[in-house]
């Protein structure tokens, strides 16, 4: 199969469109030119917050399905490191809630965030396939690298008190250990069967729409 070598970038390059309305959404691009509703920030906030503790036992999910299905031992490595980058994360999540005086305790969750959440329990569950949840775990942590670092080149205008936020999932670490992602998922998806790149396609087109969905609902658009 051409390009199976690197499946991410084939099915990246035939959902563009879907991939760019993930990582240059407008509630990134009114983060980039400045021009941010803090209340819309407010609401990314915190809908976040909820988001990351679901996301919690997914990665858990993949480090279990890597230890099984996995054929290089490396691969735990990483993942237990992006595990353990979350509870710095959580941490990070309640201390800007109260310098934002967002009540973290008081938050409902969105409909888009509780869809999103379900989407993720239904990749933990044993009939999924590590290629496929490692696949979508690349691409949850990949828009928002990409994102967030759009944020911070040159000729942004990201204010001020938003540019930590930026520089969390922006920062070049971050940027090469999704990088490090990308390359265990296509070197999984160069050895899968025609069924589970479907499957795992379908998986990443379903991860970019909740990601549109949640930068939709951040904005307060639906």
């Amino acid at each position: 199969m051409e390009g199976k070598s690197d499946m991410i970038a084939t099915w990246l390059k035939k959902h563009s469109l879907i991939y760019t309305g993930a990582t240059r959404h407008p509630f990134i691009l009114d983060i980039r030119d400045g021009s941010i509703d803090l209340s819309s920030f407010k609401r990314w906030l915190a809908q976040d917050y909820i988001f990351v503790r679901a996301f919690v036992p997914f990665v858990a999910s993949i480090l279990l399905k890597a230890w099984k299905e996995s054929d290089d031992s490396s691969d735990m490595d990483l993942i237990l490191s992006g595990m353990a980058a979350l509870n710095d994360e959580i941490a990070w999540f309640k201390s800007e809630a109260s310098k934002w005086g967002v009540a973290l305790h008081s938050v409902v969750p969105h409909k888009a965030n509780l869809d999103y959440c379900r989407f993720l329990e239904s990749l933990m569950s044993p009939d999924i396939e590590y290629t496929v949840a490692i696949t979508a775990f690349w691409a949850i942590e990949a828009v928002y690298q990409e994102s967030f670092a759009h944020c911070l080149e040159d000729g942004s205008r990201t204010p001020e008190e938003l540019k930590e936020t930026c520089q969390r999932w922006g920062n070049t670490g971050f940027g090469q250990y999704c990088r490090s992602l990308r390359n265990i998922a296509n070197r999984h998806l160069e050895k899968a069967s025609d069924h589970m790149l479907s499957k795992a396609e379908v998986i990443l087109i379903r991860v970019l729409e909740h990601e549109v969905e949640f930068w939709n609902m951040s904005r307060g658009e639906i």
